[in-house]
């Protein structure tokens, strides 16, 4: 494992990482077929492989069917549509379906369509204005993680020390992963399940 050639590679990863701007989303009702284009041509960067897919026909369906996302109108959806889409993509990543639900069922109801003095584009905005403000920091953690990781077994003789090194570092990230998750489900289960009023015997 070349350090400065890992270090170039997570710079480039990091820095190339896609988002979608509020005002990069058409304005007009689209067909789901439009959705899944432009969805996929706005995200390609986040593939993993080339044929892979950001949204197909199938997802949207079901998250509808799961009450992820309000039903199109006429088949057609709305700017509102797509930012609840965005929302499930990254959610969808990192926990379960029933806990996607639990989180953007209290936001649907309140800011979907509604006469809200906040719309869903101002939420969509304000978290991604808020993530672009945390990036560097993230990205200088993740920089961090590795520098350390590129140091263990520093006293060990190894011929395959750097793949050590490799796997302290790709354990890190998974453990930091592990922990938000493990918050995140914490969370929800604390403060966006609806409780029972049955009193615990």
């Amino acid at each position: 494992m070349d350090y400065e050639a890992v270090m170039h590679f997570l710079q480039e990863t990091l820095q190339n990482l896609a988002y979608i701007d509020g005002d990069d989303i058409p304005n007009i009702n689209l067909y789901m077929d439009q959705v899944t284009t432009f969805m996929d041509e706005h995200l390609a960067s986040t593939k993993r492989a080339t044929d892979d897919k950001i949204l197909t026909k199938t997802m949207i369906n079901n998250y509808t069917k799961n009450n992820l996302l309000p039903a199109p109108e006429k088949k057609k959806y709305s700017k509102e549509h797509m930012l609840i889409m965005l929302f499930i993509y990254y959610f969808k990543n990192v926990i379960v379906i029933k806990d996607i639900e639990a989180i953007l069922n209290p936001i649907t109801k309140q800011f979907f369509q509604s006469d809200s003095p906040v719309s869903m584009a101002d939420i969509y905005e304000e978290i991604l204005s808020g993530e672009k403000a945390q990036m560097s920091v993230r990205q200088d953690a993740i920089i961090a993680m590795f520098t350390q990781s590129s140091m263990a077994f520093a006293d060990v003789e190894l011929e395959n020390k750097e793949y050590l090194q490799l796997f302290s570092f790709l354990c890190s990230l998974s453990f930091d992963i592990y922990q938000k998750k493990f918050l995140i489900e914490k969370l929800i289960d604390e403060f966006c399940t609806v409780k029972s009023e049955t009193p615990k015997e």
